[in-house]
């Protein structure tokens, strides 16, 4: 099926939304959960977002637009944005989300992507040749994968107190 812009763009105008209806005013024991050494917590994943819409996402859509392969993105620092994000309270992060996704998506819109734009290609480091339209739909899938972690992680805070319902939430072993 191929990318629906206009849903592509609707439901990356939602994750802002979405992220500061479910995180703000949570206490801190929300925020902090997280599934042992070396994962995420609520408050990195939207670190990990910010970042992203910093260095990701439209960035390399303008390389693809402007050098398709002949200049490979650079890596993207999954942890990149461990430093940034000391010292902010959930609110500013909330902010500076909301902040650089309208940014992007009027950048997205001020580019005027045609179909045959989709079909252009950039160079990857790690994945090699991917089109654009790869690119796109990556942003909003990642976008619904953080939101499914930040679900699963905050669910598995009760996986003791729900007792014999363990078997019946798989949200909580998967």
């Amino acid at each position: 099926m191929p990318l629906d812009l206009t849903e592509a763009r609707a439901q990356l105008t939602r994750t802002p939304r979405t992220l500061r209806a479910w995180l703000s005013g949570l206490p801190e024991s929300w925020l902090s959960a997280d599934e042992g050494p070396g994962t995420f917590n609520p408050r990195d994943v939207l670190a990990h977002l910010i970042y992203g819409e910093r260095v990701d996402w439209i960035p390399r859509t303008r390389i693809i637009l402007e050098h398709g392969e002949g200049r490979p993105f650079e890596p993207f620092d999954r942890r990149g944005f461990l430093d940034e994000a000391k010292g902010w309270n959930l609110d500013a992060l909330l902010d500076e989300f909301e902040r650089l996704r309208l940014a992007n998506l009027s950048a997205f819109d001020a580019l005027r992507l045609r179909p045959e734009d989709l079909r252009r290609t950039g160079a990857h480091p790690g994945l090699g040749t991917i089109t654009l339209e790869q690119l796109l739909a990556a942003w909003v899938v990642h976008d619904l994968g953080h939101l499914a972690q930040i679900a699963r992680v905050m669910a598995k805070r009760l996986k003791n107190e729900v007792g014999p319902w363990v078997d019946y939430l798989p949200v909580l072993t998967r």
